[in-house]
């Protein structure tokens, strides 16, 4: 359940590194959204290839914008090779916010070698708005016949690190 933009790829190389975060800066700033930069010497990133869970163990850097507080982090975090394996949940937040992260990705593609965008509402590949208001309706309705349950069912419930869950059981 939920609208989520994945995303997944390696970076051509370190000067796109850089312009790619400047460019996510400069985006933050001048939507007005908080913004931090990441730089730690020893992560642990859960990441999934080919359905088979793998961890990475190592440094990460690049930046995190918060677009909304009812959307999960914009977090454009790579490791040592410059590999990135990302989403962020857009469903609560106003549409408009969907469409301004997955254009900042479309802006963006040049940067990588290989990139892979999943869109849950499907605007990555179509830029059909319409549609991608059909989806949200769509999840909207699915979350409230849960709700109409709250001695079963609760949500959504933001988590610390900026993570939202649909739906939690009681």
């Amino acid at each position: 359940m939920g609208i989520t933009v994945h995303f997944e790829g390696k970076l051509k190389d370190e000067a796109s590194f850089k312009t790619i975060c400047t460019n996510a800066e400069a985006f933050a700033k001048e939507m007005e959204w908080p913004f931090s930069l990441i730089s730690e010497q020893e992560v642990k990133l859960e990441r999934t290839r080919n359905e088979e869970d793998w961890d990475y163990i190592g440094p990460v850097k690049g930046i995190e914008i918060s677009p909304h507080e009812a959307c999960e982090p914009f977090r454009l975090e790579f490791d040592k090779d410059l590999y990135i394996q990302e989403f962020t949940k857009t469903q609560f937040a106003p549409v408009e916010i969907h469409v301004l992260l997955v254009d900042f990705l479309r802006s963006n593609l040049e940067m990588f070698e290989s990139i892979e965008v999943i869109d849950e509402g499907e605007f990555f590949d179509t830029n059909d708005l319409e549609l991608l208001n059909k989806h949200l309706q769509a999840c909207d309705a699915q979350l409230e016949q849960y709700l109409e349950q709250p001695d079963k069912y609760y949500g959504p419930v933001k988590l610390e690190n900026g993570r939202i869950v649909d739906l939690m059981e009681q």
